[in-house]
């Protein structure tokens, strides 16, 4: 339960400490004396949905504000605190948050027990502390959302253990789904490309390319060709030089044989120009080996226009498809390769036809699991019907109807069900959508009636409610207050209430003051223990302090007290 809260420059606080206890406690006071705003303080320590708005979160001209909130803990607290690695020796639980101007804006950190615990973790923790029911909360019930996940909560661990089934086959078939879809957008592009794969691949293909390097070799070819005359007659020059010779110019090979024979004779009489020997023999046959080279080069160089024309042809070709598709010989083979590995994926219709398969069977599972989902909320929705019948009636509303219509949806990640509450006050008045034909009052005691039942499965936080007896007249005000009292027997239970009737059974009471001192407004809060202090309040809230409103105050708590 909630044992104490701390403000600090918190709207038109400047600083409060409050300790509460067990039971029912009531706030009172006057229109805009800021009573919500210990019921806004909570909703935004623990990041709530209707959140005290920044531009007033902060007492006018302070630069930093604390809310801190202490509870006591219980098995499911700590079981969380050990899901999420808080390690905490403290015997309760202290969640604080404190906001700070830096550089003109304003930011915020929270705290449990003092370490740092981020938005999501808050978000998880705040259903297990508090449960805060907003004055024109009954809107949420036109929710069919809404009124499926309380629906859920009444079903408890049964329905939760249903769901979780449902969650993972659908997750199943939502993999098997997605792969299956991919597959066929795969197929689709291939078969709207297809066309323009079989052209390039066939143009690819009559190239018939093998060597990334031909064309550069086909140009060396070509410039030989075109060259051949010139060629050989370079080469007969070299071959005469090295080789032929004539009386009047030796060959080099001459040359050199008329030099082996002087070498000869001077070895015979120096046997050091040996070396010398050596040396032009190895030139010799190095000589000998460079001609014969050179002749079989020559033996190539043939003037062949035919096969010229052959050589150009093919460079020319090349050429165009490399212009044409604006790659180069490498990246044209490659692609051609590509294209032949997607001309094999075409078998892909093998491939959809397995992942049919599967998803078909993934499909047939989370349908068995939203089916037992399904059966297992129409039995809980009839349990529903008839406990909240039991709460409805003493809320004065005695011909009331109330039934949960399901119907089938789309299958999600929930199911496949959709909720809808129908009503009926008015005895002969057929039953309609619940927001449709309920009024105010009936909304407010409907929501108080639906959350006594969802208090009763899982009830372990703190109940707050602002101002659910508006709109309502003194008989069910009364009604509404015995409800509160009840309830409060097993939870604690905060209300902010303008009527007497609800103020006058709450176990402890609470008074929020605003005044102005020199300009400056300020709220307090006193917690009014004394018989004198509540009767004086319960006769503001009757209609002001004369003589019959404070007999009727007294005789309210004194019903309380009997």
């Amino acid at each position: 339960m909630l044992l104490g809260l701390r403000l600090h420059n918190i709207a038109l606080l400047d600083s409060l400490e409050l300790t509460f206890e067990k039971g029912f406690t009531v706030l009172t006071g006057e229109t805009g004396a800021g009573k919500s705003i210990l019921l806004d303080a909570l909703d935004t320590l623990f990041c709530g949905k209707h959140p005290i708005q920044r531009s007033r979160l902060l007492r006018s001209g302070s630069k930093m504000g604390h809310i801190e909130a202490t509870f006591s803990r219980n098995s499911i607290v700590d079981s969380w605190l050990a899901t999420n690695g808080f390690d905490c020796d403290e015997e309760d639980l202290l969640i604080s948050r404190e906001w700070r101007y830096r550089d003109d804006r304003l930011v915020n950190r929270c705290r449990l027990n003092g370490v740092a615990i981020n938005r999501n973790q808050v978000e998880s923790l705040r259903p297990l502390l508090i449960d805060l029911t907003y004055q024109g909360q009954t809107q949420q019930l036109a929710s069919t959302s809404n009124q499926l996940r309380w629906l859920d909560r009444l079903g408890s661990d049964l329905v939760k253990e249903k769901i979780i089934n449902v969650k993972k086959s659908w997750s199943i078939w939502e993999n098997a789904f997605s792969q299956l879809e991919i597959a066929h957008s795969k197929r689709q592009e291939l078969l709207d490309k297809s066309v323009e794969l079989d052209d390039l691949l066939c143009d690819l293909e009559e190239a018939d390319l093998s060597d990334p390097e031909e064309d550069s070799k086909l140009q060396t070819e070509e410039s030989r060709l075109v060259n051949s005359v010139k060629l050989k007659e370079c080469l007969s020059n070299i071959l005469f030089r090295l080789d032929q010779g004539a009386d009047e110019f030796p060959s080099a090979l001459d040359q050199i044989a008329a030099s082996i024979k002087d070498l000869k004779m001077m070895v015979e009489s120096d046997s050091s120009a040996k070396g010398f020997l050596d040396n032009i023999f190895e030139a010799y046959e190095n000589l000998q080996v460079l001609t014969m080279e050179l002749q079989k080069y020559g033996s190539t160089l043939e003037i062949d226009s035919s096969k010229l024309d052959v050589v150009q042809n093919r460079l020319n070709y090349l050429k165009k498809l490399k212009r044409r598709h604006g790659l180069e010989l490498a990246e044209l083979i490659a692609r051609r390769e590509e294209l032949r590995g997607l001309k094999v994926s075409n078998e892909i219709h093998q491939e959809i036809s397995e992942l049919k398969n599967k998803e078909a069977l993934a499909r047939k599972n989370r349908d068995s699991n939203n089916l037992s989902l399904t059966i297992t909320r129409r039995k809980v929705a009839k349990e529903f019907e008839e406990t909240l019948m039991k709460y409805l009636r003493p809320l004065g509303l005695v011909n009331v109807r109330f039934k949960i219509e399901m119907s089938s949806s789309t299958p999600n990640s929930n199911g496949a069900d959709s909720v809808q509450f129908f009503f009926s006050a008015n005895p002969g008045e057929p039953l309609e959508p619940l927001i449709e034909v309920a009024s105010g009052g009936e909304m407010s005691r409907f929501l108080l009636a639906l959350k006594t039942v969802l208090s009763n499965v899982d009830g372990s936080s703190t109940l707050l409610f602002d101002e659910i007896d508006t709109g309502v007249s003194g008989r069910i005000c009364a009604a509404i207050a015995n409800v509160l009292k009840d309830l409060a027997i097993n939870r604690q239970v905060f209300c902010v209430t303008h009527q007497p009737l609800v103020a006058a059974v709450a176990d402890h009471h609470f008074r929020v003051v605003k005044s102005v001192e020199n300009g400056i407004t300020r709220s307090t809060v006193s917690c009014l223990s004394d018989f004198k202090d509540r009767q004086r309040e319960l006769a503001e809230l009757a209609g002001g302090d004369f003589e019959e409103a404070r007999v009727y105050a007294a005789s309210l708590l004194d019903q309380q007290a009997a």
